[in-house]
Protein backbone atom coordinates (compact mmCIF):
# COMPACT_ATOMS: atom_id res chain seq x y z
CA UNK A 1 0.00 0.00 0.00
CA UNK A 2 1.00 3.36 -0.68
CA UNK A 3 2.14 5.84 2.35
CA UNK A 4 1.89 8.98 0.68
CA UNK A 5 -0.21 10.56 -2.19
CA UNK A 6 -1.58 13.76 -3.35
CA UNK A 7 -5.35 14.66 -3.14
CA UNK A 8 -7.06 17.15 -5.35
CA UNK A 9 -10.43 18.20 -5.68
CA UNK A 10 -12.17 19.45 -8.74
CA UNK A 11 -15.64 21.62 -9.34
CA UNK A 12 -16.42 20.37 -12.72
CA UNK A 13 -19.22 21.75 -15.34
CA UNK A 14 -20.11 19.43 -17.94
CA UNK A 15 -22.01 20.86 -20.93
CA UNK A 16 -25.50 19.51 -21.22
CA UNK A 17 -26.88 17.90 -24.41
CA UNK A 18 -29.13 19.76 -26.64
CA UNK A 19 -31.95 19.95 -24.11
CA UNK A 20 -30.45 19.54 -21.09
CA UNK A 21 -28.65 21.65 -18.50
CA UNK A 22 -25.27 21.70 -17.76
CA UNK A 23 -24.21 18.77 -15.12
CA UNK A 24 -21.70 19.69 -11.74
CA UNK A 25 -19.73 17.43 -10.50
CA UNK A 26 -17.10 16.83 -8.00
CA UNK A 27 -14.47 14.90 -8.54
CA UNK A 28 -11.78 14.03 -5.82
CA UNK A 29 -8.67 12.84 -6.67
CA UNK A 30 -6.12 10.83 -5.02
CA UNK A 31 -2.73 10.30 -6.76
CA UNK A 32 -0.36 7.81 -5.87
CA UNK A 33 2.58 7.28 -7.95
CA UNK A 34 1.77 4.56 -9.61
CA UNK A 35 -2.12 4.37 -9.25
CA UNK A 36 -4.96 6.62 -8.09
CA UNK A 37 -8.67 6.90 -7.18
CA UNK A 38 -11.29 9.24 -8.04
CA UNK A 39 -14.47 10.13 -6.07
CA UNK A 40 -17.51 12.04 -7.82
CA UNK A 41 -20.37 13.04 -6.93
CA UNK A 42 -23.65 15.24 -8.58
CA UNK A 43 -25.00 15.99 -5.07
CA UNK A 44 -26.92 12.97 -5.04
CA UNK A 45 -25.50 9.97 -6.72
CA UNK A 46 -21.48 8.92 -6.36
CA UNK A 47 -19.54 6.97 -8.18
CA UNK A 48 -15.99 5.71 -7.77
CA UNK A 49 -12.90 5.34 -10.20
CA UNK A 50 -10.01 2.95 -8.36
CA UNK A 51 -7.28 2.35 -11.43
CA UNK A 52 -5.17 0.07 -10.46
CA UNK A 53 -1.22 -0.08 -10.62
CA UNK A 54 -2.20 -2.95 -13.80
CA UNK A 55 -4.52 -0.30 -15.63
CA UNK A 56 -2.61 2.62 -15.40
CA UNK A 57 0.71 0.89 -16.57
CA UNK A 58 -1.69 -1.01 -19.53
CA UNK A 59 -3.16 2.77 -20.49
CA UNK A 60 0.57 5.04 -20.08
CA UNK A 61 2.09 1.53 -22.01
CA UNK A 62 -0.68 2.51 -25.04
CA UNK A 63 0.15 5.83 -25.14
CA UNK A 64 4.05 5.67 -25.04
CA UNK A 65 4.43 7.06 -21.75
CA UNK A 66 5.93 6.31 -18.95
CA UNK A 67 3.47 6.05 -16.01
CA UNK A 68 4.68 8.73 -13.80
CA UNK A 69 3.85 11.33 -16.93
CA UNK A 70 0.20 9.15 -17.53
CA UNK A 71 -0.22 10.47 -13.69
CA UNK A 72 0.37 14.02 -13.79
CA UNK A 73 -1.33 14.40 -16.97
CA UNK A 74 -4.02 12.74 -15.24
CA UNK A 75 -3.94 14.76 -12.17
CA UNK A 76 -2.99 18.13 -13.87
CA UNK A 77 -6.47 17.49 -15.88
CA UNK A 78 -8.80 16.25 -12.83
CA UNK A 79 -7.24 17.89 -10.20
CA UNK A 80 -7.45 21.92 -12.55
CA UNK A 81 -9.69 22.49 -14.94
CA UNK A 82 -8.14 22.96 -17.87
CA UNK A 83 -8.98 25.27 -20.12
CA UNK A 84 -8.37 23.87 -23.60
CA UNK A 85 -9.70 20.46 -22.25
CA UNK A 86 -13.24 19.35 -23.36
CA UNK A 87 -14.62 17.09 -20.12
CA UNK A 88 -17.54 14.08 -20.68
CA UNK A 89 -19.35 12.38 -17.56
CA UNK A 90 -21.90 10.23 -19.72
CA UNK A 91 -23.92 7.20 -18.90
CA UNK A 92 -22.26 3.74 -19.82
CA UNK A 93 -24.93 1.48 -18.61
CA UNK A 94 -25.87 -0.40 -15.38
CA UNK A 95 -25.18 3.09 -13.56
CA UNK A 96 -21.70 3.33 -14.93
CA UNK A 97 -20.24 6.33 -15.74
CA UNK A 98 -17.90 7.07 -18.22
CA UNK A 99 -15.22 10.30 -16.93
CA UNK A 100 -13.47 11.97 -19.96
CA UNK A 101 -11.31 14.75 -21.10
CA UNK A 102 -9.24 15.98 -23.51
CA UNK A 103 -5.36 17.61 -23.96
CA UNK A 104 -3.03 18.19 -27.01
CA UNK A 105 0.26 16.74 -27.70
CA UNK A 106 2.45 17.66 -30.34
CA UNK A 107 -0.68 19.63 -31.74
CA UNK A 108 -2.91 16.44 -31.07
CA UNK A 109 -6.42 16.39 -29.66
CA UNK A 110 -6.11 13.21 -27.67
CA UNK A 111 -8.83 11.81 -25.32
CA UNK A 112 -8.66 9.92 -22.45
CA UNK A 113 -11.57 7.66 -20.34
CA UNK A 114 -12.10 6.01 -17.43
CA UNK A 115 -15.42 3.96 -16.35
CA UNK A 116 -16.54 4.53 -13.06
CA UNK A 117 -18.85 2.55 -11.60
CA UNK A 118 -21.58 3.24 -8.88
CA UNK A 119 -20.45 4.15 -5.50
CA UNK A 120 -21.26 1.31 -2.73
CA UNK A 121 -22.02 4.26 0.01
CA UNK A 122 -23.14 7.67 -1.53
CA UNK A 123 -22.96 9.36 1.87
CA UNK A 124 -19.57 8.46 2.80
CA UNK A 125 -18.39 8.96 -0.42
CA UNK A 126 -19.96 12.68 -0.78
CA UNK A 127 -18.80 13.05 2.75
CA UNK A 128 -15.65 12.25 1.88
CA UNK A 129 -15.59 14.98 -0.63
CA UNK A 130 -17.02 17.23 1.81
CA UNK A 131 -14.84 16.73 4.40
CA UNK A 132 -11.73 17.42 1.83
CA UNK A 133 -13.27 20.56 0.54
CA UNK A 134 -13.99 22.02 4.14
CA UNK A 135 -10.84 20.79 5.47
CA UNK A 136 -9.25 22.86 2.27
CA UNK A 137 -11.08 25.95 3.16
CA UNK A 138 -10.19 25.86 6.53
CA UNK A 139 -6.63 25.58 5.43
CA UNK A 140 -7.04 28.39 2.72
CA UNK A 141 -8.46 30.54 5.34
CA UNK A 142 -5.82 29.99 7.94
CA UNK A 143 -3.19 30.88 5.55
CA UNK A 144 -5.01 33.99 4.61
CA UNK A 145 -5.36 34.82 7.80
CA UNK A 146 -1.90 34.33 8.54
CA UNK A 147 -0.33 36.41 5.02
CA UNK A 148 -2.53 38.85 6.51
CA UNK A 149 -1.03 39.09 9.50
CA UNK A 150 2.34 38.76 8.36
CA UNK A 151 1.61 41.54 5.64
CA UNK A 152 0.76 43.98 9.06
CA UNK A 153 3.31 43.46 10.89
CA UNK A 154 5.63 43.92 7.08
CA UNK A 155 3.07 47.16 6.74
CA UNK A 156 4.13 48.28 10.55
CA UNK A 157 7.91 47.51 10.21
CA UNK A 158 8.23 49.55 7.25
CA UNK A 159 5.81 52.16 8.12
CA UNK A 160 8.71 52.47 11.37
CA UNK A 161 11.47 52.62 8.99
CA UNK A 162 10.37 55.17 6.83
CA UNK A 163 9.83 57.32 9.79
CA UNK A 164 12.54 56.33 10.95
CA UNK A 165 14.51 57.30 7.92
CA UNK A 166 12.23 60.62 7.73
CA UNK A 167 13.65 61.30 11.21
CA UNK A 168 17.41 60.50 9.97
CA UNK A 169 16.80 62.54 6.90
CA UNK A 170 15.71 65.53 9.16
CA UNK A 171 18.20 65.41 11.47
CA UNK A 172 20.78 65.27 8.65
CA UNK A 173 19.42 68.04 7.18
CA UNK A 174 19.72 69.85 10.45
CA UNK A 175 23.42 68.97 11.21
CA UNK A 176 23.86 69.59 7.41
CA UNK A 177 22.57 73.48 7.87
CA UNK A 178 24.51 74.00 11.22
CA UNK A 179 27.85 72.75 10.18
CA UNK A 180 27.44 74.92 6.74
CA UNK A 181 26.09 77.86 9.39
CA UNK A 182 29.35 77.18 11.45
CA UNK A 183 31.77 76.97 8.33
CA UNK A 184 30.24 80.00 7.23
CA UNK A 185 30.52 82.17 10.00
CA UNK A 186 33.98 80.99 10.41
CA UNK A 187 35.23 81.83 6.93
CA UNK A 188 33.08 85.30 6.94
CA UNK A 189 35.15 85.83 10.43
CA UNK A 190 38.66 84.93 8.67
CA UNK A 191 37.39 86.82 5.38
CA UNK A 192 36.63 90.51 7.82
CA UNK A 193 40.02 89.43 9.72
CA UNK A 194 41.84 89.40 6.64
CA UNK A 195 40.20 92.81 5.35
CA UNK A 196 40.62 94.99 8.59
Amino acid sequence: MDSSYRQTCLRLEIPGRENEQQEVIFIKGNWFDSRFELFITDGINTWICKALESEVKGRASQWDQPVSDYIETAERHLGFRQPGSTYGFVDAGDGHKRLSWTFEKQGTTLEWRWKCKPSPDNKKTTSEILDFLMDANIRLSEEVVRKAQSFDRLKLEAEKCLAQSEKFSNEKAELESALYAKVLHRYTNVFNDLIS
